[in-house]
């Protein structure tokens, strides 16, 4: 199986490198990926997928979808192809894309031998308000079997964990007033907000250490005679589950509910971004695919990382069991994501041939699984028993 996959691969891999240098050159913001959804579209389509634009209500998503002439389970691989502002794919989705699209064509071309299904999901905007986030709300993960995806990075490390993210918006409304002549008559919004801010720091010595809690004031008055009416605040709160972090944005809340108190302001609050949920890999899964990368490459995959962020892929594993591996594409292990040297590194040879690797991996994963059906019981055991 292995030198069928990996001939499949480098004879796709030609048009795969052009796929990542394409949407290299024309780099897209979050729901601005018009051109990098069609060139994904366009060679799923060429390789028998029936493919699906506009998924889900989102413009730039799409599912591509090839069902075999056997029973089996559904695999699905997570492509995302967003930019970032200014540096275009600091965070390598160029090349993160190309992998998981890749990998669905190189298992479509063994499906109809071994049985399944294979999806490949276009996740746009990861880096913001993740499109994973409404697929799994309107349920399109809800019969995969197991879900897959492999980012780049600067060197070969398990599917680990993520922090869990709830964005919260404060705005504070008060009454302008003369601040020297009349202070008396005002409502000072700005002291709310600033208020917020000291009470969230009180609350920092309360929360467990692998929390985070940070935030910004986007408008905090206009001049400083006059009592500002208004002030509008954005955090984040990230923790290593859903459950305590819904507890810890509940605490949150109740500073800006005392400052409000406290000021005499009015509150309103909104959630300005979707939430992230904490990744929980499946390790039964994850064991699969850190064995395939060894049998491809002699590759042995490094501990993850423990200082993390948040990533839409976790509200994925919430519903379905799911790995998120990192693949190196870079000898220079100075050079880390959001970086233009990051962006550079997705079209060495080194990353198309770590690309194939990968590939490689991802399609041997599906295919012990999909063929195994013991291993896919104790995948779903594990992710029916796990903690959230």
């Amino acid at each position: 199986m292995k030198n069928k996959v990996m001939d499949i691969i480098n004879k796709l891999a030609p048009e795969l490198d052009e796929l990542s240098l394409e949407i290299y050159n024309n780099p897209e913001l979050g729901y601005e990926e018009f051109n990098s959804c069609r060139l994904h579209c366009d060679i799923l389509r060429k390789y028998g997928f029936k493919v699906e634009e506009n998924f889900s209500g989102i413009e730039t998503g799409f599912k591509a979808e090839y069902k075999s002439n056997k029973d089996g389970i559904t695999v699905a691989y997570m492509s995302e192809y967003d930019a970032l502002p200014g540096i275009g794919h600091g965070c390598g989705h160029n090349i993160l894309g190309t992998v998981s699209t890749g990998a669905g064509i190189v298992l479509k071309h063994i499906i109809d031998e071994i049985g399944g299904t294979v999806v490949v999901f276009g996740t746009p905007a990861e880096e913001t308000s993740g499109a994973k986030v409404a697929y799994v709300e309107n349920h399109e993960f809800d019969n995969v079997d197991i879900a897959m995806m492999a980012h780049p990075g600067n060197e070969y490390t398990k599917s680990g964990s993520s922090l869990a993210l709830e964005p919260i918006q404060f705005e504070f409304f008060g009454k302008t007033a003369h601040a020297a002549a009349a202070p008396d008559k005002g409502v000072n919004a700005l002291d709310a907000a600033i208020q917020t801010f000291n009470s969230i720091n009180a609350l920092r010595e309360h929360v467990k250490s692998d929390s985070r809690i940070h935030g910004v004031i986007l408008d905090g008055g206009k001049a400083a005679n006059i009592v500002p009416d208004y002030s509008k605040s954005q955090f984040y709160v990230r923790s290593t589950s859903k459950t305590y972090n819904m507890e810890l944005l509940e605490k949150v809340k109740n500073c800006a509910r005392g400052a409000a108190l406290a000021t005499g302001c009015e509150l309103k609050m909104t959630k300005f971004e979707f939430n992230y949920d904490n990744m929980v890999t499946n390790q039964s899964l994850s064991d699969v695919f850190n064995n395939k990368i060894y049998e491809v490459a002699g590759i042995k995959m490094q501990e993850p990382s423990k200082s993390t962020g948040s990533i839409d892929a976790g509200q994925v594993s919430q519903v379905c069991p799911a790995i998120h591996p990192y693949f190196d594409i870079t000898n220079d292990k100075s050079i880390v994501a959001h970086t233009r040297e990051m962006a550079s590194a997705t079209l060495t040879d080194y990353a198309k041939e770590q690309m194939k690797n990968t590939i490689a991996a991802l399609v041997l994963t599906a295919a012990e699984v999909i063929e195994n059906k013991d291993l896919y019981e104790k995948i779903k055991f594990e992710f029916d028993n796990v903690e959230k």
